[in-house]
C-alpha cells in the first residue's frame, strides 16, 4: 500500500519511501485534472459552493501530499529521494502553468467574483486568484503561454539544482583536527561538538564542517588565523568557481540562467523586469520606492557603520597590533571588542539559554500573549528521532493548530532556520482540518548527556520562525488560499516574525526563558543590563550589511540587460561601494549561496526583511507602551493581524492594530540608529 494515495490526518513520515513518490503524485495529478474538466462542463452557471470549494479541496489534497515529500528532500536528503522529488517537478510545473492559463477556469472565477453575498474573506482569495492567472499568463496568445510554461518547468529545476548544490557543497567539505592546540580559542561548547561529530564519523579528534554551529564557532573564537581564513573560504567560495572545491558543485551557470529566464517570464507578461512583476504581490507600489527605502535607510546607517569599522580596526591594531583586518577576521576582533567595552560574549549566555528552558518559556510568552497553551504530544511518526510534536489550544481548550519542530543541524539537512505548512486551516460542511505546521532549526545539538545551549542569537532566531508558526496556526480563516500565510503580502510576511524577536530582549520575557543549566537561576539583573547594553553594539555594520544583500537582489532583478548577462558580482560591488562597510575579498563567492534569491521565495522580494522590520518594531512600539504582556494589546494583535491571515490588504490590518500607518522612528531606536 502506498501512504501517499490517500493522506489522510498526519503524514506517515516513516512508511513514505522514494518509489511512492511519482506514482502517488501522477495519481493526484490526474484525478484533480479530471475533476477540474467535470466541474467546467458540468454546469453552466458557477458559484464558490459549486467550483471554488470543490477546486480546493483537490488542491489541498495535492498540496498535503506533496508536504511530506518536499520536506524530507530539505531534513533527510539522500539520493533517492532527491530523485524522486526531481522527477515530480517538472510535472508540478507543467500542472500548475495549465491550471493558471486555463481560460475557460480563469473566466468561471470571474463570474463567481462578480456575485453578490462573498464575504471579505473570498472576495480576497478570488482577487488573488485572478491576479494569480494574469501573473501564468492566462491572457498570452498559444506561443507566448507555450513558452510561459517552458520557462516555468526550467526554472523549477534550476532552483532545486541551486539548492542541491549548495547543499552538497556544504557537506563536502570538512576539516579533523588532530592536535587540540589548533583550536585554541574555542569554547569547551564548541570543542564538545566538533569531537562528537568526528565520533559519530568514527574519526578522533575534533572535525570542524561548514554546518553554522561548526563554523560560526571558528569565526568567532579561534585565534589561530589560518585556521579562520581557511574555514572562511570553504564557506565563503560554497557551490562556485573559486575555493577547495571549485568547480565541483558551481552554480554560476544555474543563476546567470535564472536571471535570464525571470527577465524573460516578466516581459511576456508585459513587465519591464523581474522586480516590477514581483512587486504585483507586495505592499511596496513601485520598484522606485523600494530602491529609495534602502538607499534612505542606508544613508541613514551608512556613517554610524564607517565608525563603527573604524572602531574595530583601531582596536584589533592597538590591542593586537593586527595590520589590515580582513574579512575572517571582523568576527574573531569584534567578539573581543565586545568583551572589552560590555563584558559579555555569546558562550557567557549559553549556559542560560538550555532548550529545556528556552522551550517552555517561549510557549509561556505566547501563552499570557494571547491565552493559548502549548503541549507536546508523544507518539507521532516524525523523520528523525529528534522531532518532537505538539498542539496549540485555545482558552476553551479547543485545538487549534499542530505543529513539528526540528531543532538540531546535521548532516543532509538543509541550512538556515524556517516554517513550512504541513497542513492548511480548511473549514466548510465536509471540511474540519487545522494547520499543522514545520517549525525547522539548526541549532548546536546535545552534547555529552547535556540538553542543547542556545546562543541568545539563536533564541531569537526560534522566537522569529515560531512567529511564523503562529501566523499559520492562529488563523481563523477558513479558506486555504487566504488562510494563515497564504495570501500575505510578501513584504508583510516578516511581520510576525520579527515582531516576536523583541520579547528576547525584555527582562519580563528573559525571566521566562532563561535558566542557568545547572542551577536553574534566571539571568542576574547585572547580566542582563550588559545584554541590554550590548544590544545593538555594531548595529549600523549588520544594517548596512543587511541593506547590501537586499539592494544587490533587487538591482540584479530590476536591471537585467540581455545583452549583458546579469552582472551578478559588477553589480555586487557597486552596491558595496554604495552602502557596504566591509569588503570581502575578491574571491568571495556570497551570491553563490544566497539560496534566498535563487532558490526560495525572495526574488528581488529580500528588501522584505527591513520593510517588514519597520512593520514590526512600530507594532511592538504600542506594548512598549501599553506593557509587553499587555492583555489587551496582545488580544488585539492576534485579532487584527494573525488571525486574519491574507484575508485583507496588509496594510488594512497593520492600521486596524496600529491605529494609523507605520512609521520608521521605532526601528531607527530599536537598531540604536542615530543617522
Amino acid at each position: 500500500m502506498n501512504p501517499l494515495y490517500d493522506m489522510q490526518g498526519l503524514p506517515p513520515f516513516s512508511a513514505i519511501t522514494p518509489d511512492m513518490v511519482e506514482p502517488a503524485m501522477d495519481r493526484l495529478l490526474a484525478a484533480n485534472r479530471k475533476t477540474i474538466q467535470q466541474l467546467l462542463t458540468s454546469q453552466t452557471s458557477f458559484t464558490w459552493e459549486s467550483l471554488i470549494e470543490p477546486l480546493e479541496v483537490a488542491e489541498d489534497r495535492l498540496s498535503r501530499t506533496w508536504s511530506p515529500v518536499s520536506h524530507m528532500n530539505a531534513v533527510v536528503n539522500n539520493d533517492e529521494l532527491r530523485a524522486a522529488y526531481n522527477a515530480v517537478l517538472p510535472k508540478l510545473s507543467e500542472y500548475a502553468t495549465e491550471i493558471g492559463q486555463n481560460s475557460q477556469l480563469c473566466a468561471a472565477y470571474k463570474a463567481v467574483a462578480e456575485q453578490p453575498g462573498l464575504d471579505q474573506a473570498q472576495r480576497q482569495s478570488l482577487d488573488n486568484a485572478l491576479l494569480d492567472f494574469h501573473l501564468s499568463g492566462v491572457d498570452l496568445e498559444e506561443t507566448k503561454k507555450q513558452r510561459f510554461k517552458e520557462i516555468s518547468q526550467e526554472l523549477s529545476q534550476l532552483t532545486t539544482k541551486f539548492e542541491e548544490n549548495l547543499l552538497d557543497a556544504t557537506n563536502g567539505w570538512c576539516k579533523l583536527v588532530t592536535d587540540k592546540s589548533a583550536l585554541q580559542g574555542l569554547p569547551e561548547s564548541a570543542l564538545a561538538l566538533a569531537r562528537q561529530t568526528a565520533a559519530q564519523r568514527d574519526q578522533e579528534g575534533w572535525l570542524l564542517t561548514l554546518e553554522y554551529p561548526s563554523y560560526l564557532p571558528v569565526m568567532t573564537y579561534a585565534d589561530d588565523r589560518d585556521l579562520r581564513r581557511e574555514v572562511y573560504e570553504a564557506f565563503a567560495t560554497r557551490a562556485s568557481d573559486q575555493g577547495p572545491h571549485a568547480g565541483k558543485w558551481d552554480n554560476s551557470e544555474a543563476m546567470e540562467r535564472i536571471l535570464a529566464l525571470r527577465h524573460e517570464m516578466a516581459g511576456l507578461l508585459g513587465y519591464a523586469n523581474y522586480a516590477e512583476r514581483s512587486l504585483a504581490k507586495k505592499m511596496a507600489r513601485s520598484s522606485d520606492e523600494v530602491i529609495a527605502f534602502l538607499t534612505d535607510l542606508a544613508k541613514r546607517s551608512r556613517p554610524q557603520a564607517e565608525r563603527e569599522l573604524a572602531e574595530l580596526e583601531a582596536f584589533a591594531a592597538a590591542s593586537y597590533e593586527l595590520g589590515d583586518l580582513e574579512a575572517w577576521d571582523i568576527a574573531y576582533y569584534a567578539e573581543k571588542l565586545r568583551q572589552k567595552r560590555h563584558n559579555i560574549s555569546q558562550e557567557e549566555l549559553k549556559p542560560y539559554f538550555p532548550e529545556t528552558r528556552v522551550l517552555p518559556g517561549m510557549f509561556a510568552v505566547v501563552e499570557r500573549l494571547y491565552g493559548i497553551r502549548i503541549e507536546e504530544v508523544g507518539g507521532i511518526d516524525c523523520w528523525h528521532p529528534d522531532v518532537r510534536f505538539f498542539e496549540i489550544r485555545d482558552r476553551d481548550h479547543h485545538l487549534r493548530g499542530q505543529f513539528y519542530l526540528d531543532l538540531y543541524a546535521r548532516p543532509k539537512k538543509r541550512g538556515g532556520a524556517w516554517m513550512d505548512e504541513c497542513a492548511t486551516r480548511f473549514f466548510t460542511a465536509t471540511m474540519d482540518q487545522i494547520p499543522v505546521a514545520y517549525l525547522t532549526c539548526n541549532f548546536s545539538p546535545p552534547v555529552d548527556g547535556r540538553p542543547s545551549l542556545f546562543t541568545h542569537d539563536e533564541v531569537l532566531t526560534l522566537f522569529h520562525e515560531f512567529g511564523h508558526g503562529l501566523h499559520h496556526l492562529l488563523t481563523t480563516v477558513d479558506y486555504p488560499a487566504v488562510a494563515g500565510i497564504n495570501g500575505v503580502a510578501w513584504d508583510a510576511v516578516e511581520l510576525p516574525s520579527q515582531f516576536m524577536e523583541n520579547w528576547c530582549w525584555e527582562k519580563e520575557a528573559l525571566d521566562l526563558i532563561s535558566g542557568h543549566v545547572d542551577t536553574g537561576e534566571p539571568i542576574p539583573d547585572e547580566l542582563y543590563q550588559r545584554i541590554h547594553a550590548a544590544k545593538n553594539f555594531q548595529s549600523a555594520m549588520q544594517m548596512v550589511r543587511q541593506l547590501e544583500f537586499a539592494l544587490f537582489d533587487f538591482r540584479i532583478h530590476r536591471e537585467y540587460d540581455p545583452r549583458q548577462g546579469g552582472r551578478i558580482y559588477q553589480t555586487l560591488e557597486e552596491v558595496r561601494r554604495q552602502v557596504a562597510v566591509v569588503r570581502p575579498p575578491a574571491w568571495n563567492r556570497f551570491a553563490h549561496g544566497f539560496s534566498h534569491i535563487f532558490a526560495g521565495g525572495y526574488a528581488a522580494g529580500y528588501y522584505s526583511y527591513k520593510w517588514a522590520e519597520v512593520l514590526s518594531a512600530d507594532a511592538f512600539s504600542l506594548f512598549e507602551q501599553q506593557g509587553i504582556f499587555d492583555t489587551d494589546t496582545g488580544q488585539a494583535f492576534l485579532n487584527e493581524v494573525l488571525q486574519q491571515g491574507g484575508s485583507k490588504d496588509a496594510m488594512e490590518l497593520f492600521v486596524g492594530f496600529r491605529g494609523r500607518e507605520p512609521e520608521i522612528e521605532p526601528l531607527l531606536r530599536h537598531s540604536g540608529i542615530t543617522g
